[in-house]
C-alpha cells in the first residue's frame, strides 16, 4: 500500500513550503491537473510538453520528466484512479517583485480524489452559469496555466446552485473565452469553433487534442473570436477538460441549447 500522504514537496513527504516562495507570495509559477491510473498520468507527453512551455513562457526551468514521474509514482498506488496536480514555482526569493538572478524551482505534486460525475451529465449534458466577471486581456500570459487564478476564483463564487456545472467567462469586449475550469467548443454545421486565446484564457491539452482530431471528427476546426450571441445560436456547444473529457452543454444562463451528441463522439475519440 502507498502512503496516505496527499502531497510531495520537492520529492519529500516531510518538506514544507517556505513563506519566501514566490509561488506563495506572487503566484509566480504554473500548474497542471491530470487523471492518474495505474500510477501513470493520462496523456503525459502532452501534459509535460505544456509544463515545459508554460514554465519557459515565464522564465522558469521545468523539472525533468523523469523527476516528476518519480514523484507521481511515489505518491499514487498502482490500482488507484485519482487526480494529480503538479505545481511548479520559481522558488524562494527576497521581498520585491524582481526575481533573483538564480533560483531553484520548487515542485509540488498533490493527490486528490477523482470527481464523481453524475450519469445524467453524460446523457443530458450540463448547465453553465453566465459569469458577471469579465476576463482581462494580457497577451504575455495568454494560454498559460499560471498560478494567478483569482479571476476564476471570483467567478466561481458567483453561484451556489448544484445544478450548475461550470461558469462561462467572457472578456471585456463580450467575447467568449472559456469556462472557469474548462475550454469551449461550438459546432455550426460542419465547422467546430473554439475561442481565440491569444489575448487571455488557458489553452488546455484536451482542447488541443480535440483540435488535432478534426479529421477523425469529420469537422473543420476554426479558432476564432466568438460572440455570446454566436455561441447561443450554435447547433451545439461542448466543454472539455482533462478529467471529464467532454460534456454536452444543455443550458447557458437562461438559454436552452439543442440536445445533440457531439460530446459523446468526442469522448469516444479521445479514448482511442
Amino acid at each position: 500500500m502507498k502512503s496516505v500522504n496527499k502531497y510531495l514537496i520537492n520529492g519529500s513527504f516531510d518538506q514544507v513550503i517556505s513563506p519566501l516562495d514566490r509561488g506563495f507570495a506572487y503566484g509566480d509559477g504554473i500548474f497542471r491537473t491530470m487523471r492518474m491510473c495505474n500510477s501513470l498520468p493520462d496523456c503525459w507527453p502532452q501534459h509535460y510538453q505544456k509544463l515545459v512551455a508554460d514554465c519557459a513562457a515565464i522564465g522558469i526551468v521545468c523539472p525533468s520528466a523523469e523527476l516528476l514521474m518519480s514523484d507521481l509514482q511515489q505518491l499514487f498506488a498502482i490500482d488507484e484512479i485519482a487526480v494529480a496536480k503538479i505545481v511548479i514555482t520559481r522558488g524562494d526569493g527576497a521581498r520585491g517583485y524582481a526575481p533573483p538572478a538564480i533560483t531553484t524551482p520548487m515542485r509540488v505534486v498533490i493527490k486528490s480524489a477523482m470527481p464523481q460525475y453524475k450519469s445524467n451529465q453524460l446523457v443530458n449534458g450540463v448547465n453553465l452559469h453566465l459569469c458577471d466577471l469579465k476576463i482581462a486581456h494580457q497577451p504575455k500570459l495568454a494560454g498559460i496555466k499560471h498560478l494567478n487564478r483569482l479571476e476564476n476564483v471570483m467567478a466561481r463564487m458567483e453561484w451556489h446552485d448544484e445544478t450548475i456545472f461550470d461558469g462561462l467567462l467572457l472578456d471585456q469586449q463580450g467575447g467568449v473565452i472559456e469556462c472557469t475550469m474548462s475550454n469551449v467548443f461550438a459546432r455550426v454545421g460542419n465547422t467546430l469553433m473554439t475561442p481565440d486565446l491569444s489575448q487571455c484564457g488557458v489553452s488546455g491539452i484536451t482542447r488541443q487534442r480535440i483540435i488535432g482530431l478534426a479529421t477523425v471528427l469529420k469537422l473543420n476546426v476554426v479558432i476564432a473570436n466568438i460572440s455570446l450571441d454566436e455561441l447561443l445560436q450554435a447547433d451545439e456547444v461542448v466543454i472539455c477538460n482533462s478529467l471529464f473529457g467532454a460534456f454536452q452543454v444543455s443550458k447557458i444562463g437562461n438559454t436552452i441549447m439543442p440536445k445533440q451528441g457531439l460530446a459523446k463522439t468526442i469522448r469516444s475519440v479521445l479514448a482511442l
